[in-house]
């Protein structure tokens, strides 16, 4: 299940890269520079990539989703360490 998971989210962040790397070059932006930072760290980037070049709607709801994706993670990762401690 793991491995499914990790490949999940590696496809979205080359979908999220490819994306970035061709509407950067539209738009006269570095397109290597946005097509590896969306490859590493994914969402986030695609959500302040689109608050930069002026879609800040869309950009503020990924970018603050991205970041409340993470904390649950974290939480739920730490709430799993520790159960994990006690049992």
């Amino acid at each position: 299940m793991k491995t499914l998971e990790f490949s999940l989210s590696f496809i979205i962040n080359i979908i999220i890269a490819i994306y970035l790397f061709v509407d950067a070059r539209k738009r006269g932006k570095n397109p290597w520079v946005w097509g590896i930072l969306g490859l590493i760290f994914g969402a986030i980037v695609l959500g302040i990539y689109l608050i930069v070049t002026g879609r800040k709607l869309w950009g503020w709801i990924i970018v603050i989703l991205s970041i409340l994706w993470f904390i649950l993670a974290l939480i739920l990762g730490i709430a799993g360490a520790l159960f994990g401690l006690l049992v």
